[in-house]
């Protein structure tokens, strides 16, 4: 069974930093494309980050560009999204997601609260 699990999150005042890391159970994330999105109060969900299986291509949703970076480490099969400069929009539940071929996995959410 494919499971994902997000953590990291927690509460941080605004121009702190978090790391977020989403690990896999059931499969390798090596051959996997991995994203990360968030879901604020009272908003969609969005996708923020992703790269791809090999780690060479990366995107960034504009708002969180040269703020947020997304990186592997694959001998612990994770995904880490360090996050800086963290502003109180950057609120909200953050998921990461795993497609490797057309199977799409989620984790649950882990909450970041900024404050002001």
């Amino acid at each position: 069974e494919v499971q994902l699990q997000a953590s990291g999150g927690g509460l941080v005042q605004a121009g702190g930093s978090l790391k977020l890391s989403c690990a896999a159970s059931g499969f390798s994330f090596d051959d996997a494309a991995i994203g990360w999105f968030r879901q604020a109060p009272g908003k969609e969900r969005e996708g923020i980050s992703c790269i791809d299986s090999s780690g060479s291509r990366t995107y960034y949703l504009t708002s969180v560009k040269s703020r947020f970076t997304i990186s592997r480490a694959s001998a612990e099969n994770t995904v880490n999204l360090q996050m800086t400069s963290l502003k109180p929009e950057d609120t909200a539940v953050y998921y990461c997601r795993a497609q490797k071929g057309e199977v799409v996995s989620w984790g649950q959410g882990t909450l970041v609260t900024v404050s002001s």
